[in-house]
């Protein structure tokens, strides 16, 4: 989810809610303690120098029982994040510390924010000997391939 969608979003919501992936919420009293712009420059394993941008949120519960994050109170840090730190329209990353601080992706289900989980992968994979995802075919479906292919007079041969 990009910046501009989840200010989109805010505008039509009455409360603010983290889904956690194993189906959990971030308890409603957390607080956005961060809105930030971060950059991560880095060469893969195949020598390519790459950058991303992406804008983070933290989330926090301070066991602040009173406290709820109204959708218009996030759009107003959201907007001052971009006016003071010229952030622009990247996609989001929510950090939240459950048993260790994870790093999720943003999505929105109608309802609630949902963090979705991270994942690695190899962004040079021709370069690492990684073999391509090869097509599956069923063997029986090859054998009346080859037979209808090799007919007398089909030329195969």
């Amino acid at each position: 989810m990009k910046l501009s969608e989840i200010k989109e979003v805010l505008k039509t919501v009455d409360a603010v809610n983290f889904e956690l992936p194993n189906g959990n919420f971030v308890p409603e009293y957390f607080h956005v303690t961060e809105v930030g712009l971060i950059t991560k420059n880095f060469i893969d394993c195949g020598g390519t120098v790459r950058k991303e941008t992406v804008v983070n949120f933290q989330l926090w519960d301070a066991n602040d029982y009173e406290h709820r994050l109204k959708p218009q109170k996030l759009i107003h840090i959201i907007e001052l994040s971009e006016k003071v730190l010229g952030i622009e329209d990247h996609e989001i990353e929510v950090e939240y510390q459950d048993t260790t601080i994870g790093k999720y992706d943003l999505d929105f289900n109608g309802k609630n924010f949902i963090l979705l989980n991270k994942q690695t992968a190899c962004l040079a994979q021709e370069q690492c000997g990684i073999p391509s995802d090869k097509s599956k075919v069923k063997l029986s479906q090859l054998n009346a391939d080859i037979a209808s292919s090799c007919a007398p007079g089909s030329g195969c041969c």
